[in-house]
């Protein structure tokens, strides 16, 4: 099982544009590619699945075990013939002091070389310590080489190149020039999803050939190569799925925060999905339940409010009895208007209260969520926690009607800093984003709501 990962010394560095550049590249050799992401995201991740043409996986510590964690590398890898596992931050950066959920403990954990992007401007002598100090600080991770970035040219790459095989035994697998037309725009919330960006696949082609031009692609292939270990996935529950239900998934270029595995999970729970345009569709198709995911519908809430059948259509629908999950970007469509600086449009209006967008993210992070007796999904466990993550600027303000919460937070933001999880009728509806794993199934649990209602 051929597979590196992309680190960096730091955050910024560039490692999510030279990751997707060599998805892309090895992709243009034929090759299948399967990429990871490390940590709750979904943007980087939408961005490599183009590249690659294959659904990313996230690998995160925080909801997600060590058998699962190899298990998930093992399952999505096995028929590919090589791996990219791209870190978030810098390769020893971590939320402890041992560093325990880190790129670096990834790389341990799967025995997985380690391929160091670093932004190399203003740096010539000075990046000789920086790869040695990586190296030393835990001798266990194998840096199997680096890949210089944001070069101010071809005497900045000899001078550095030179520096480094001198004090280093870390080759050097290339140099990236700078180039302001390989950057992806950013916003409040990071990169621009590739769902909103109609010039993705030409910049993505840009990246491609300029990693193709710039980095020993054959070089980098031994590398992976050297990966020791296959891993044994996890046996995966097929629910009896004779008795399908219909689950539709609002998925365009405005909601598309959704996790691949979390998309397998509700198949195999035994939902047929069905996707759906928030912007094109007139009404909601023959449904039993409804998923909305999360987005950025503040960025096309005018093109949202236009939609009116389709809002009137949905708020119909979940106030007569449709089991409905939102999170994020899918509470804020399902509230009663979105408000960004002096711009306001009505949204669906389910939810008795009005987003507000704010200058600052108002939760962040990881979250910790109990359950509570309100949560009308099966197998309610009143009292047990699951992590989760959030991350928004908008906050649900001028509520006009008391609320009921399926979560209290014991860490995190949620709605007011001490729930989550809105319950109205059978409507579920969260700032925090959920995953499929073993210590939360979600997705079969909901699959089960959907089902009995129907029933």
């Amino acid at each position: 099982m051929s597979r590196l990962l992309i680190s960096a010394a730091h955050k910024s560095s560039g490692k999510t544009t030279i990751t997707l550049g060599l998805c892309a590249a090895l992709k243009a050799r034929n090759l299948a590619v399967q990429p990871f992401k490390k940590g709750p995201d979904y943007i980087d991740p939408m961005w490599l699945s183009q590249a690659a043409g294959r659904p990313c996986h996230n690998l995160d510590f925080h909801c997600m075990s060590h058998a699962e964690l190899l298990s998930t590398v093992g399952h999505y890898s096995a028929d590919a013939d090589i791996a990219l596992i791209e870190g978030n931050k810098g390769l020893y950066d971590g939320l402890d002091l041992h560093g325990s959920n880190s790129n670096a403990a990834l790389a341990k954990l799967t025995n997985t070389p380690v391929i160091l992007v670093l932004d190399a401007r203003g740096m010539t002598r000075g990046i000789a310590p920086l790869i040695l100090g990586n190296q030393a600080f835990d001798p266990d991770i194998r840096i199997a080489g680096v890949i210089l970035n944001q070069l101010g040219g071809s005497r900045h790459e000899a001078k550095l190149r030179a520096v480094i095989e001198h004090y280093t035994d870390v080759p050097v697998l290339g140099g990236v020039q700078h180039n302001t037309e390989l950057e992806i725009v950013e916003r409040h919330l990071g990169l621009i999803p590739s769902n909103e960006d109609k010039t993705s696949s030409t910049h993505i082609g840009k990246i491609r050939q300029a990693i193709i031009d710039q980095v020993d692609l054959e070089q980098l292939l031994t590398l992976a190569e050297s990966a020791p270990l296959a891993f044994e996935s996890l046996p995966v529950a097929n629910i009896d799925v004779s008795d399908r239900v219909r689950i539709g998934i609002i998925h365009d270029s405005v909601f598309g925060f959704y996790y691949p595995d979390d998309m397998d999970a509700l198949e195999r729970s035994g939902a047929q999905l069905v996707m759906i345009d928030s912007l094109e569709d007139q009404r909601l198709p023959e449904i039993d339940g409804l998923f909305i995911g999360g987005g950025f519908p503040e960025s096309r809430m005018a093109d949202l409010e236009a939609n009116a059948t389709l809002r009137c259509g949905i708020r119909d629908a979940v106030n007569n009895g449709l089991p409905t999950y939102a999170e994020c970007g899918g509470l804020m469509y399902l509230s009663r208007s979105l408000q960004w600086g002096e711009r306001c449009s009505e949204m669906v209006g389910v939810i008795p209260g009005d987003c507000i967008m704010h200058e600052r993210p108002q939760g962040r992070g990881y979250v910790h969520l109990r359950e509570t007796a309100r949560l009308p999904w099966p197998g309610n466990r009143t009292g047990e926690e699951f992590a989760a993550h959030e991350f928004h600027y908008s906050s649900l303000e001028n509520i006009s009607e008391p609320l009921e919460f399926a979560y209290e937070v014991t860490r995190g933001t949620g709605i007011d800093g001490h729930n989550d999880g809105i319950v109205i009728n059978k409507l579920l509806a969260c700032y925090s984003h959920l995953r499929d794993t073993q210590q939360h199934r979600w997705a079969s649990r909901f699959t089960d709501f959907v089902r009995q209602n129907r029933r």
